[in-house]
C-alpha cells in the first residue's frame, strides 16, 4: 500500500518547518496529519483514536510553543504519535512499536523532543511542575512548561498530587492542558467525570467561548493592564461556568475553557495568549477520540488499538484461523470469575480502568453489582479490595502486573500487614510486547515474594489458572489471612479445550512433568510450555527432568530436596526479573540446605528490555524454547562433553 505525506506534510520534519507555514495552512497540515496517522496504523497497527482526537492540539503547540527548549509532556503517550510524527521521527514511523523500531510512547532517550518518558498515566503534572520549577532555579522564566493530560488519567491520586502543589507555586510557568473527550480506553467512571460533564454542558457554554474567550484574546492591546484583565477573565469563568465552585480554581489553578480542541484556529490563539499569563494554568479543551475516523468515533473503545484494518471498510483484520485455538488468558480469567461467583456469593472483581483488557467486562456484564471499575486509580483498588476483604468478601483485584508497581505500599500495609485474603490477578505478567518497558511485568515476582503474608504464583496453562482461582477463593485459603498474587501473561495460551472441571491445588505443591536422569528443568508459570518444546528437542541426546513450580512463595521443598539430592545441574526458568525471582528463590532454599549444584538461571536480565513482540523478547533473553536447548548443551554434563 502506497502512503503518501500530503503536499505541506512531506515537507515538515521538524517544528520549525511547520513554523515557516501561514496561519491558514494549519488545516491542510492537521487533515493530512490524520490522514497519515490512520493510513500508517492500518497497515502497522498500533495504538489509535486518542493520537487522532489530539491532531489540532498538536499541531497548535509545536506552532506556538518554541519546542524543545520550551518543555512538552504528554500523559501516557497514547496521544503522541502526531507529536512524533512533527518532530523528526515521520520517516521511520512505519517502525513503531516494532522490534527494534521506535517506541509507541515518548522516551527521552528517542528524541529531544520527548522531554519527559511516559507509558503509565497522570504523570504529566508532577513531571512538567518539577521542570518549572528546575527552570525558576536556573533564571530561564522564559520557558514553557506544558503538561496534556487526558480526563481519564485526572482520575489518578498522582495528578491530584500534582495540581495541589503546582497551586501553591505561585512563579511555576506551567500550562496544564485537559484533553476532555470522556474516555481512558474504557468510558471513564466516577465523580470527577460527572463534574467535567457538568461544565462542558453548561447553558453558559457559549458565553464563555464567544464572550470571555474574545475578550482574552484582546488582552494584548492593555500592555501593562493585562493581569487585571485576566482577574475579570477569571471572575467571568467563574460566575458563567458553574453555579458550584470552580474545583481547579480550588486549588488556585487559573481555569480556562471549555474550548473546542478541533478548532485549530482557536487553538493557536488560546495557546498564544496563555503565553502570556504567568503562574500555574490550566485549559480545558473538549475533543473526540478518534475524530476524523467514523468508525473510531464510534467505538472508541474498540479502536483504542485495533490492530491492522482496512482504512477504507473499516473491517479489522483477523487472524486465519484454520484450527482450533487457545484462548487469551485474560478471557480465561474473564470466564473463570463469573463461573466461581455463581457458586459463591462472597465474590467480587474489582479492576483500575481497564474492564476490556482485563475481561472484567464479563462479569460487569453479567452481575453489575459485584463487578467495578474504580477508575485509574490502582493504590484506591487494592485497598478498596481490603476494605472489602474485612467484610468477608472474597476480592479479585485484576490489575496489569506493570500498573501494581504503583500501589506496593498498600499491598503492604493495608492487605499483608493486616493479613487480610486479597486475589492479586496480574495481567500481563511478563514480556508485554510492543508497549516495551513501561508495561513489562518483569518484577512482581521479586517484589511481591518478599512481602509476609503473600502467596505468589502462575499458572503453565488455562486449565492451572482456573484451578488457582478456585483455589484462591475456597474457604479454607481464604480462612488463612494470606493474599495470593495469580501472575499470567498477555495474549493465547495453549489449550484450546480449555474449560475443564475444577480441581483442587494445595498452596505451595509443585508438580513432576517429567522423569529424568541428566539435568532437572525447574519452570515457573507459562515458561514450562517453552521448555517442553526445548526438552522434545533434546532428545534423546540428553534425559531432562521437568518441573513445574507453580509457587514462587511457598517453594515445594518436598519437590527442591527431590531435585537437588539427584541433579548435579539445574536450570531455572521464568519470565521475570532474574534478580529476587524465583531462580533466586530456588539458589537460596539451596543454600540454606547445605546443596551445591550447578545452577543456570533463565529470565529477563538486568537491563531494560525494549519493545517487541513476545517471541522476540523470548529468544533475546534466551528463554525460549531454542534458548533452552542452547542453554542445555552449553552445561559441562558428563558423559555429555563435546
Amino acid at each position: 500500500m502506497l502512503i503518501t505525506q500530503g503536499d505541506l506534510l512531506k515537507d515538515i520534519n521538524l517544528p520549525e518547518d511547520l513554523k515557516k507555514l501561514r496561519p491558514d495552512q494549519m488545516h491542510q497540515v492537521c487533515q493530512e496529519l490524520r490522514q497519515y496517522i490512520i493510513d500508517m496504523v492500518s497497515v502497522h497497527g498500533g495504538h489509535f483514536g486518542a493520537s487522532l482526537g489530539v491532531v489540532e492540539l498538536t499541531v497548535a503547540l509545536h506552532y506556538v510553543l518554541n519546542t524543545p527548549d520550551d518543555q512538552l509532556i504528554w500523559d501516557v503517550g497514547h496521544q503522541a504519535y502526531g507529536h512524533k510524527i512533527l518532530t523528526g521521527r515521520k520517516d521511520k514511523f512505519y517502525t513503531n512499536r516494532i522490534y527494534g523500531g521506535i517506541s509507541g510512547f515518548p522516551k527521552r532517550k528517542e528524541s529531544e523532543y520527548d522531554s519527559f518518558g511516559v507509558g503509565h498515566s497522570s504523570t504529566s503534572i508532577s513531571a512538567a511542575l518539577g521542570m518549572a520549577m528546575g527552570s525558576l532555579h536556573n533564571g530561564e522564566k522564559h520557558r514553557q512548561h506544558v503538561a496534556v493530560i487526558g480526563d481519564g488519567a485526572l482520575t489518578a491520586g498522582l495528578a491530584f498530587e500534582g495540581m495541589n502543589h503546582a497551586g501553591s507555586i505561585n512563579d511555576a510557568n506551567l500550562l496544564i492542558i485537559l484533553n476532555d473527550n470522556c474516555m481512558a480506553i474504557d468510558p471513564n467512571v466516577g465523580a470527577l467525570k460527572e463534574y467535567l460533564t457538568d461544565i462542558t454542558t453548561s447553558k453558559t457554554y457559549n458565553k464563555v467561548k464567544d464572550e470571555v474567550w474574545n475578550l482574552l484574546g484582546k488582552m494584548s492591546k492593555f500592555g501593562k493592564s493585562a493581569r487585571d484583565i485576566v482577574a475579570k477573565v477569571e471572575n467571568a469563568m467563574k460566575g458563567a461556568l458553574l453555579s458550584q465552585s470552580n474545583f481547579f480554581e480550588a486549588l488556585n489553578l487559573r481555569y480556562f475553557g471549555p474550548i473546542d480542541g478541533h478548532d485549530i484556529d482557536h487553538l493557536v490563539a488560546v495557546l498564544n495568549d496563555m503565553k502570556n499569563i504567568p503562574g500555574p494554568k490550566i485549559l480545558h479543551v473538549l475533543t473526540v477520540k478518534g475524530k476524523g475516523y467514523a468508525p473510531a468515533e464510534l467505538d472508541q473503545t474498540k479502536w483504542h488499538a485495533p490492530g491492522l484494518f482496512d482504512k477504507v471498510t473499516g473491517e479489522i483484520k483477523k487472524k486465519i484461523i484454520t484450527h482450533p485455538t487457545a484462548p487469551k488468558y485474560q478471557d480465561v480469567f474473564g470466564h473463570t470469575i463469573v463461573e466461581l461467583a455463581e457458586k459463591n456469593p462472597k465474590i467480587v472483581g474489582i479492576t483500575p480502568a481497564m474492564p476490556s483488557g482485563s475481561s472484567l467486562n464479563i462479569m460487569m456484564k453479567a452481575m453489575p453489582d459485584r463487578a467495578f471499575d474504580v477508575g485509574i486509580a490502582e493504590q484506591h483498588a487494592v485497598t478498596l479490595s481490603a476494605g472489602m476483604a474485612t467484610r468477608g468478601l472474597a476480592v479479585y483485584c485484576n490489575i496489569y502486573s506493570s500498573f501494581m508497581q504503583r500501589a506496593y505500599d498498600q499491598v503492604i500495609h493495608d492487605v499483608c500487614i493486616q493479613n487480610l485474603p486479597v486475589i492479586f490477578c496480574l495481567d500481563r505478567a511478563g514480556f508485554a510486547g510492543a508497549d516495551g518497558p513501561t508495561h513489562h511485568g518483569a518484577y512482581d515476582i521479586a517484589f511481591m515474594r518478599c512481602i509476609p503474608n503473600m502467596v505468589v504464583a502462575s499458572p503453565m496453562n488455562e486449565e492451572e489458572l482456573r484451578n488457582l482461582m478456585f483455589l484462591a477463593q475456597s474457604d479454607s485459603f481464604q480462612a488463612g489471612g494470606e493474599a495470593i498474587t495469580l501472575r499470567y501473561p498477555r495474549g493465547e495460551g495453549v489449550m484450546p479445550d480449555w474449560r475443564k472441571p475444577f480441581s483442587e491445588i494445595k498452596v505451595g505443591e509443585g508438580r513432576k512433568l517429567k522423569e529424568g536422569e541428566d539435568l532437572a528443568i525447574l519452570s515457573f508459570g507459562p515458561t514450562g510450555n517453552e521448555v517442553i518444546k526445548a526438552i522434545e528437542t533434546l532428545e534423546p541426546e540428553f534425559s531432562v527432568a521437568h518441573y513445574d513450580m507453580r509457587f514462587a512463595k511457598p517453594l515445594d521443598e518436598a519437590l527442591l530436596h527431590e531435585v537437588f539430592e539427584k541433579f548435579t545441574h539445574v536450570i531455572t526458568v521464568e519470565d521475570g526479573c532474574l534478580q529476587g525471582g524465583i531462580g533466586s528463590a530456588i539458589l537460596e532454599f539451596m543454600v540454606d540446605h547445605g546443596y551445591s549444584s550447578k545452577v543456570k538461571r533463565l529470565g529477563i536480565p538486568d537491563r531494560l528490555v525494549e519493545h517487541g513482540e513476545q517471541y522476540q523478547l523470548y529468544a533475546e533473553c534466551g528463554y525460549d524454547a531454542k534458548g533452552i536447548v542452547e542453554t542445555v548443551r552449553s552445561l559441562q554434563i558428563q558423559g555429555h562433553l563435546a
